[in-house]
């Protein structure tokens, strides 16, 4: 059954995944990739650079599955990514210092999505704000810090060192407990279908999937197409969002 227009009790907490719904990750991950690849000479070797993101990428969900997996840690998961893609035994120390070097080009492509701090100042008198993410407080502290936008969340809860990964309810549940919430009062927003919005509903929270790319096919969830639409979404206006969530 698809899910209500609009929740059905007040939401008090707006918690946010970060990489590719507040910030613009894939644009900055291809972007370093493509600059990393250039200064390193490893662009012919990898038959282009479209052919050498692609191989980056995959070998980035491979890795990061393992991960959210228990199967390796916050550091091997990248180490294991460097070697296989430069096809080398690399040492720990080397591989930290390739990822190093890609990391200077990476982040000097960082940016926020344009509907990020709208959104966010349109909520910021009704909602309290943290974040969940797969991911170390190490880098997404920092992440928030360079973007402008940390003072706007209570709390930065990810999963390298909790211990637990989306979408196991346990992640949910841990960011609630931690803004002292029950699931029902707290609303989750991310661009995974799975991972973001399916996993917070089956934790009793309020999952909703941000699909940027329009993709649709999922009406089971409650889907918005950009971040403009969940204030309105938040208040009941079912004038708001995507057609197969509203209509």
């Amino acid at each position: 059954m698809p899910p209500p227009a609009h929740p059905s009790s007040p939401i008090k907490a707006v918690v946010w995944d970060i990489d590719d719904t507040l910030f613009d990750y894939a644009t900055a991950d291809t972007t370093g990739m493509r600059a990393h690849l250039a200064a390193e000479r490893l662009l012919d070797a990898h038959a282009g650079a479209g052919h050498a993101l692609a191989r980056w990428q995959a070998l980035t969900r491979e890795h990061w599955a393992r991960f959210e997996a228990g199967e390796t840690d916050w550091e091997g998961q990248r180490r294991d990514r460097v070697r296989a893609f430069v096809g080398s035994a690399l040492t720990d120390p080397e591989a930290d210092a390739w990822f190093a070097r890609y990391l200077g080009h990476y982040e000097a492509a960082w940016a926020l999505f344009p509907d990020t701090v709208p959104a966010l100042d349109a909520l910021a008198r009704t909602h309290r704000h943290a974040v969940l993410s797969n991911s170390s407080l190490h880098n997404q502290d920092r992440k928030l810090r360079v973007l402008g936008v940390r003072d706007r969340f209570e709390a930065v809860v990810c999963a390298a060192e909790l211990g637990v990964a989306k979408p196991a309810a346990a992640a949910f549940h841990a960011v609630c407990t931690r803004l002292g919430l029950a699931p029902h009062e707290v609303a989750y927003v991310g661009d995974q279908p799975d991972t973001d919005a399916g996993g917070a509903v089956a934790a009793g929270l309020t999952g909703i999937w941000l699909d940027r790319a329009g993709r649709g096919g999922r009406p089971e969830l409650t889907r918005i197409t950009g971040l403009d639409q969940l204030p309105p979404l938040l208040a009941g206006d079912t004038r708001f969002g995507a057609p197969d969530t509203f209509g």
